[in-house]
C-alpha cells in the first residue's frame, strides 16, 4: 500500500498555561499542506526479521526501532496478528521543521494498516491510540483544518479562508530545540482569541495571530526573524514561524518563483492552496 502523508503549518500558537504534568496548554490552528512523504508497506517475504525499514530522501536521525512508523506498526502487530512488513519511507518533509512530518507518517501508518488489514478501528480510536506517539499525531488521521487546544490533541473543525492563496515554506539549516523553546516562553492567556482571529480577513492577521515561540526562538536564531521579514518584503499577506520552528511560512496572493533564488541556501516549497 502506498500512502502520501502531508505536513501541516501552525497558524498562530498561543502557550496559554503550564500544566501540573509539566506539559503546556496551548491553542493553535493546524492547517494541512500538500508537501508529502512517500510511505509504502508490503508483506516481508525475503527475510525472517519481524520487519524492515528502508529510508530515503531527507536525512532521518535515530534507530529504526525508534521511528514512529515502526513503533505504530509494533503497537498493533501482536494485538491484530499482523504479518512481518517491509516498510519504505521516503522523506520529502524536512525533519525538525515544525511541520509535523514524523507525526503525519505515524498517522498514515495506522490508517493504512487499518484499511489494508481491516482492523475495524474508528477515527476516534485511531486518534486516541496515536495521541501516545505525539500531541499532533491525531490531527493527521483526517488532515483537515482544525482548531487545537489542550496539548494540541483536542481538535475541532475550523475553516480559515486560505483557498486560492499561495503558500511559501522556507526552512534554513537551523535546528531549534523544542525543549529550549518551551523553557524560554512565558505562558499567558491569548490577548485576542485565536479562533476568532483566523476567521477575519488575512490582512488583519499580522496584528492578532501570533506564535508565542517567536519571542523565545528569534533572539537565539536571528536568521529566522530575518526570513520572516524577507517574506513580508516579498509581499506576503501574512508570515510566521510554524510550531517551534525552524520553518517560516508566507501566504501570498501570487506565485513566488523568485523564492528559490532569494532563499537559495534553504529548503523551499511553494504551492497554491486548494
Amino acid at each position: 500500500m502506498l500512502l502520501l502523508p502531508p505536513c501541516k503549518i501552525n497558524i498562530g500558537l498561543n502557550i496559554v498555561s503550564r500544566r501540573p504534568d509539566g506539559y503546556h496548554n496551548l491553542e493553535t490552528v493546524f492547517y494541512p499542506i500538500p508537501l508529502r512523504d512517500n510511505l509504502e508497506f508490503r508483506e516481508l517475504t525475503h527475510s525472517d526479521a519481524p520487519y524492515e525499514l528502508l529510508l530515503g530522501g531527507a536525512p532521518i536521525q535515530g534507530e529504526a526501532a525508534d521511528n514512529l512508523v515502526v513503533r505504530v506498526y509494533l503497537s498493533l502487530k501482536d494485538e491484530f496478528q499482523l504479518p512481518p512488513l517491509s516498510i519504505h519511507l521516503y522523506k520529502h518533509i524536512p525533519m525538525g521543521a515544525g511541520l509535523g512530518g514524523g507525526s503525519s507518517d505515524a498517522a498514515a501508518m495506522m490508517t493504512g494498516l487499518n484499511e489494508a488489514y481491516e482492523l475495524g478501528l474508528s477515527t476516534e480510536e485511531m486518534q486516541r491510540r496515536l495521541a501516545s506517539f505525539g500531541a499532533d499525531c491525531p490531527f493527521f488521521v483526517k488532515s483537515e483544518p482544525a482548531y487545537a487546544t489542550g496539548i494540541g490533541d483536542e481538535l475541532s473543525p475550523i475553516s480559515p479562508r486560505l483557498k486560492g492563496l499561495y503558500i511559501l515554506l522556507v526552512k534554513p539549516d537551523v535546528f531549534v530545540s523544542t525543549r529550549e523553546a518551551y523553557a524560554l516562553v512565558s505562558p499567558h492567556p491569548a490577548l485576542y482569541p485565536l479562533r476568532e482571529a483566523v476567521m477575519q480577513p488575512i490582512e488583519t492577521w499580522r496584528e492578532h495571530v501570533v506564535n508565542d515561540f517567536e519571542q523565545s526562538v528569534f533572539p537565539a536564531h536571528p536568521e529566522l526573524a530575518a526570513i520572516k521579514q524577507t517574506l513580508y518584503d516579498m509581499g506576503a499577506a501574512y508570515a510566521a514561524m510554524s510550531g517551534s520552528g525552524s520553518t517560516l511560512f508566507g501566504l501570498f496572493d501570487r506565485p513566488t518563483p523568485e523564492a528559490k533564488e532569494v532563499f537559495k541556501d534553504c529548503f523551499v516549497f511553494n504551492q497554491k492552496l486548494r
